[in-house]
């Protein structure tokens, strides 16, 4: 893993030091996105002409939904060993795409009307197998606004998360099946009650399901369902999930981190993560150019170049695990 900008020296897992992590790191100060935004616009008040959606997004979204249904289709005679190999160097790439692009949606970038962001976003979900669009928003949005929150921002592990999964074995189990945490966590820490959104997005969605092993068979669903999993977990472009806000160097205090990576192209350039934080209405497609105009900005915070060693990083360094996240209390501003 190659941290920060410029020339930085590369940064290895810790594997001897026998040190224990018993508690997440705690900041007792406002997350920082917002004063640098805030910063930043008052030196460079052209960036405020990048805010908006991405029109292609419309475009960019069908293509692989139309790709994925396809592929599906045309495997549903195919032996279960060529459809997880399938799954794995392909569908996972696209499904995950999928992932990134509700990401984007969440924020309404590919459309002025959030409604229309939003019926996107329910079409986007299609091959991803499991109803997620309009929940993950509400609490994506909440991520942003509360980051590190205690019992508010969702994206931090759990108490119990953290004192179970402490050595190589239970990270690598971790890693592998670190959708269903991300997907249950918030039932745990801070439920919400459905409404007609998120039964709209589960009729959709099941209906599609069915309508894939009625006409297709199991094969063909298996295989969306395999891509989805595959492709969030023990997998290169599931390395975001951690490099975003694991805290490797807590010396540093730094809680956000970018990857500049090629996968990027692949992701909505969601690895712009600190850019993404600062500025959440800007697409990901546009995100490199707040880098290029406040650049004395990001250059001396750390970052990754790539995300498989993120992921190796994390799973073999024994100083890291779900205890190495940065949170903050509650205050009367958060409730």
């Amino acid at each position: 893993m190659v941290a920060g900008g410029g020339e930085k020296e590369k940064v290895e897992p810790d594997t001897t030091t026998t040190t224990k992590n018993d508690e997440f790191f705690w900041s007792y100060t406002d997350e920082p996105h917002a004063s640098r935004r805030r910063q930043i616009l008052s030196e460079y008040p052209q960036i405020r002409q990048l805010f908006g959606p991405d029109h292609w997004s419309l475009l960019k979204v069908t293509l692989v939904v139309s790709l994925q249904l396809w592929t599906a289709v045309y495997l549903h005679r195919a032996r279960w060993s060529k459809i997880l190999m399938v799954a794995y160097f392909f569908g996972s790439f696209l499904n995950h795409n999928l992932f990134l692009a509700i990401h984007e949606l969440s924020h309404n970038l590919a459309f002025s009307k959030p409604l229309y962001n939003r019926w996107l976003g329910i079409f986007a979900n299609l091959p991803i197998g499991v109803p997620m669009s309009v929940t993950f928003q509400k609490y994506h949005l909440e991520h942003h606004r509360y980051q590190g929150v205690d019992g508010i921002d969702t994206d931090i592990p759990t108490l119990t998360e953290a004192r179970i999964i402490t050595n190589i074995v239970t990270k690598s189990i971790w890693v592998l099946f670190q959708l269903f945490f991300y997907a249950f966590r918030p039932l745990l820490v801070n439920p919400k009650r459905p409404g007609k959104w998120e039964f709209l997005n589960f009729a959709i969605q099941i209906s599609l399901d069915v309508c894939m092993i009625y006409f297709w068979g199991s094969r063909s669903f298996g295989y969306l369902i395999l891509s989805t999993f595959v492709g969030g977990g023990m997998h290169p472009m599931a390395g975001h999930f951690i490099s975003e806000h694991y805290v490797f160097n807590k010396k540093e205090g730094q809680e956000t981190y970018s990857y500049y990576g090629p996968l990027n192209v692949m992701a909505w350039h969601v690895g712009y993560h600190n850019e993404h934080h600062d500025f959440p209405r800007i697409a990901g497609s546009k995100l490199h150019k707040v880098r290029a105009i406040a650049p004395e900005y990001y250059e001396n915070l750390e970052s990754y170049k790539s995300w498989s060693q993120v992921i190796y990083c994390y799973v073999a360094d024994k100083s890291m695990g779900p205890f190495s996240r940065m949170k903050r209390k509650p205050s009367t501003k958060n409730t």
